[in-house]
């Protein structure tokens, strides 16, 4: 089997990283729940001022695997680096694509400078969990995240404006 190293993600691989972003979607059990498009992930990531870096890994010249960072700034620590989501394909799990990609990230936030590497894991993804912790990662239990989606943004702002 020929592994690659993973490299910077190009404009060509994204129809195969919107694949397996779809493919985590299923596993984390919302299927119907990825917006995102090739477009959208095209111009993001490579317009002249792009939101996030990809990293990709390819096995017998097809990307199996990718992850996903950006910026953040936290008021503790100063800049640190989140990532998205990290996501091997099914058949490829359990072959070190994981941990090659998350070394990359890893790689990549020291070049970086950053003060903190984040992320989230679902409570009920032991494996990942049990991965994570193995590679020194600090999984944090007692936060809980918190979202306003498309709608809780609108029926936030209908509702802090109406009682003004």
């Amino acid at each position: 089997m020929k592994m690659n190293q993973p490299r910077h993600a190009t404009k060509a691989d994204m129809p195969r990283v919107l694949e397996l972003i779809k493919e985590l979607a299923v596993f984390e059990k919302e299927p119907n729940a990825v917006e995102v498009t090739l477009d959208l992930l095209e111009s993001d990531g490579f317009g002249s001022h792009p939101k996030f870096t990809c990293f990709v890994i390819e096995v017998e010249g097809r990307v199996e695997g990718m992850a996903l960072v950006y910026m953040r700034y936290s008021t503790w620590k100063g800049e640190v680096l989140h990532l998205e989501d990290l996501i091997v394909s099914q058949s490829q799990r359990g072959k070190n694509l994981g941990t090659m990609l998350l070394n990359k990230v890893v790689e990549y936030g020291k070049a970086l400078g950053v003060k903190r590497i984040s992320w989230e894991v679902l409570d009920w993804n032991e494996p990942a969990i049990a991965f994570y912790e193995k590679k020194g990662a600090n999984v944090m239990r007692d936060w809980d995240v918190v979202q306003l989606d498309e709608k809780g943004i609108d029926n936030y702002l209908k509702n802090c404006n109406a009682s003004l």
